[in-house]
């Protein structure tokens, strides 16, 4: 089952896909991994023997406890998919079991991946004047991949403020396994704009 729309799909159609598509396509046990540190996620020779490739991208967008409550209110209205070709209804509450609907345009359709919040971190040391907020999504069946994705923004010990999406996954659909190499292209194409866009919106 894939869900696909030749124009750019209305909230309609996004409900429909959200509620045609099923459970979590991806095994129980990883369930929540992403809340783990980058460097222990890569080195999961678990997760890597299952058939999972681990993303990371982190980089600075700001800094100040302003800029962090900025990049934290962006990532509750989901401006990091403020994309011409990627988006997620700016509506849609960051609240853990919310299903919600990445739509992303490819070539001449439009994909629709539907995903599920499995949950929302937010953490504050107001000695060491540190904080993040983080919610990490799982994908369902429909989408053509199978894992988990954290998007996260951390205000450090040294006032800088970073931006980090993390993510295990691999093929759930006989198109995304011919396409691989595609995929995990545009996986990175998509950390880069998303990562464009934190920044820009940051710095305005």
């Amino acid at each position: 089952m894939v869900f696909l729309c030749w124009a750019r799909p209305s909230p309609r159609e996004q409900k429909t896909c959200i509620d045609k598509s099923g459970d979590f396509n991806y095994d129980r046990k990883y369930r929540g991994a992403t809340v783990k540190p980058a460097l222990i996620l890569q080195q999961d020779g678990e997760l890597s023997d299952s058939g999972f490739s681990v993303n990371h991208t982190c980089v600075l967008v700001g800094s100040g406890p302003e800029t962090f409550e900025k990049g934290k209110s962006a990532l509750q209205n989901w401006r990091h998919f403020g994309l011409n070709w990627a988006f997620v209804d700016p509506k849609t509450p960051i609240q853990t079991g919310v299903k919600f609907c990445v739509c992303v345009k490819e070539l001449f359709p439009w994909l629709m991946m539907p995903l599920k919040v499995v949950y929302v971190n937010e953490n504050r040391n107001p000695k060491k004047a540190v904080a993040s907020f983080s919610f990490g999504s799982g994908t369902l069946a429909g989408h053509l991949l199978a894992g988990e994705e954290r998007f996260s923004i951390t205000l450090d010990e040294n006032n800088k403020v970073w931006y980090e999406i993390l993510s295990f996954s691999k093929p759930a659909h006989f198109l995304s396994i011919i396409g691989y190499p595609y995929v995990l292209f545009s996986q990175k194409h998509f950390a880069h704009a998303s990562s464009l866009a934190m920044s820009q919106h940051l710095s305005s």
